[in-house]
Parts: structure tokens; sequence; C-alpha cells
């Protein structure tokens, strides 16, 4: 393939992210994970420009939250700006742009399903933010994450629940009785891919249950679960 000839999968991405790479080799280098570069004995692979895209987004969203929400205090706006960069916020992003068809993987992590992954998707997706700032610089990219990104603001900016679920459950719960949540963690699988589960506990009931690759995201998963089950019960009562 030329190095100037899109592949069917880079043309998409570039329609869906409104721009057109004036160097074609940032936008391969963004989509390309290491277990590709890994397999085909190449020096190079996305992780750099991962490092990069995070610090502009990190800016950018920062930026747009300081001046859309003037009487947010810092702490509010910090759990906003955690809430919309988060590996589940990044990977939802990219899932809509069909990032995954896109991506550059080895054969080993193609069969595990790893253009699925909100792991990969989400480095992926700050890779290609480093490689657009690189080829077009702040003015393109900045308008760029923020079309991407404004659903998500939008949600976060005005739900009516704590950013932090397991706070949120713990408030919720506080103003009903004495007794705090309580998390019962298993795990399983081998040392580089464990899975938790998490169990919480309200007044001897389990109300909430979640899986993740690690013990917080599995704990948020079922305080998040638990929260609305509660929230529903007392709003109905």
């Amino acid at each position: 393939m030329s190095n100037s000839t899109r592949t069917p999968q880079e043309a998409a991405l570039e329609a869906s992210l409104g721009v057109r790479f004036s160097d074609l080799s940032l936008l391969r280098l963004a989509l390309t994970h290491r277990s590709y570069a890994f397999e085909l004995g190449l020096d190079h692979d996305n992780e750099r420009l991962e490092f990069l895209g995070d610090s502009i987004l990190g800016v950018t969203i920062t930026s747009e939250l300081y001046n859309r929400l003037p009487d947010a205090r810092e702490g509010r706006l910090a759990k906003i700006r955690a809430a919309t960069v988060s590996t589940k916020s990044l990977a939802k992003v990219a899932a809509l742009i069909d990032l995954g068809q896109a991506v550059r993987l080895g054969v080993g992590e193609q069969k595990t399903g790893g253009a699925a992954k909100p792991s990969i998707l989400a480095d992926t997706m700050e890779a290609v933010i480093g490689a657009l700032y690189l080829d077009q610089g702040l003015e393109v990219v900045r308008p760029v994450i923020l079309n991407l990104f404004e659903p998500l603001l939008r949600d976060i900016a005005t739900r009516n629940a704590s950013l932090d679920y397991k706070t949120s459950l713990q408030e919720l719960v506080a103003s009903t009785q004495p007794e705090q949540p309580t998390y019962l963690i298993s795990e399983r699988g081998p040392d580089h891919e464990k899975e938790f589960t998490a169990t919480v506990v309200v007044a001897g009931e389990e109300l909430g249950w979640g899986t993740g690759p690690s013990k917080k995201q599995a704990e948020q998963l079922a305080a998040a679960q638990a929260y609305i089950t509660l929230n529903t019960r007392l709003r109905s009562a």
C-alpha cells in the first residue's frame, strides 16, 4: 500500500473526526498498538502519541470546564474532568467513531477481542488526538475534541448524582441509616490479567455487583448499581 493511499478504515475515521491528516504516517502511528509493532518487529508504536494526547485532551477539557462552569468549585471541576477523560469515557467516544475498526493489532490481540477492549480504545483515542495535534496544531484539534466529547460533557456536568458513585452511595445510605455500605471482593485470572468482582452490601442486603480489571473499577460499578436501586426505592416509597 502506498504511504498516501488511505485504507477504508482510515478514511472512515478521518470522516468521523471531520479532518484529513496532512501526514498520514502520523495517523498510522497513532493506530499502531504495541502488539502489532512487536509481531512485525517495528521499533515504534503509539504509546508516545498516547502520552502527548493525554495532555492535550486534559488541558482542552480543563479549560472548557473552567469557562463553562464559572460557579463550580475546584473539587467538582476535578471530578467532572476525571469522569470525562476516564478510560470508560474515552472508550465510549472511540466506539462511537468505530476506532476499533482502524486500530492495528497483533494477531494474538485480535483473537482476544482487542479491538473492543476499553483500555485499547481509550489509549488509541489519546494517540489519535496526539497525532492530530502534531499534524495540525491546537487550533484544529481543540474543536475536534470538544465535538467528540460534547455529549459526555453535557451529561456529566448536569448529572444529579456525584460523579463518584461510591461517595454517592455512601451519602444516600447515610441519609437513611447509620450503617455504611461494605464491599466484598473476589478475583480470578493470572496476575497480568486479573478480573475483580465487587459486591456491595447495604444493611445485610446485596444491592450491587460489578466486574472490572481493578478493585476500584469493580467497586464503582457495584456502587453505581446499588445507588440506582436504592435511589429508585426511596423515590417510590
